[in-house]
């Protein structure tokens, strides 16, 4: 019963990923029905039932918009995979922080950039001001569309595709 399954809203909105387990709770207690089964059951003495893959609730969910975690993927992804002082790409990255955290500095998507070694270094334990190396533009919170957290399993899951509008996998690419 390892696996995921979609579960889509009552307005046929994608809404969640779940377990197998969990999506069969929720068939079972009637609170989803089942759109798309896998190819496996679950047998029981008098029962089968196929494994889902894509439910809908019956009842609709309120949900916020979602949110990017602050990782360094993500910062390096917000920046273009390159450096912000020096315009570089390059696979060696690291983060810096625009206001150093011993300065007061908070790890917010606010105050972190994506920067080479070479840049990284040369600024050191100073502001982009004090270092002489002005930011191009300042670096803010991403937004997504709501479809954002499901695109990691689309690439894996083609019956997902067409609950999911607007599938356009985001293309990212180093040089170096």
């Amino acid at each position: 019963m390892d696996g995921t399954v979609l579960v889509l809203n009552q307005n046929y909105e994608p809404l969640n990923v779940c377990t197998v387990r969990r999506a069969l709770v929720l068939v079972l207690g009637g609170k989803a029905e089942v759109l798309e089964g896998a190819r496996r059951a679950i047998r029981s003495a008098t029962q089968a039932v196929a494994l889902p893959s894509v439910i809908r609730l019956m009842s609709f969910v309120r949900r916020p918009r979602p949110q990017v975690r602050l990782t360094r993927k993500e910062v390096f992804a917000r920046d273009g995979w390159t450096c912000v002082y020096c315009g570089k790409a390059t696979r060696e990255l690291t983060l810096d922080h625009v206001l150093p955290r011993h300065r007061g500095g908070k790890h917010t998507w606010e105050n972190l950039v994506a920067a080479c070694k070479t840049c990284n270094h040369r600024k050191a334990g100073r502001t982009p001001q004090e270092a002489r190396m002005p930011l191009p533009n300042e670096p803010a919170r991403p937004r997504v569309g709501i479809y954002y957290p499901f695109f990691q399993y689309l690439s894996t899951r083609e019956n997902w595709r067409k609950f999911v509008p607007g599938f356009d996998p985001p293309v990212i690419s180093v040089a170096g």
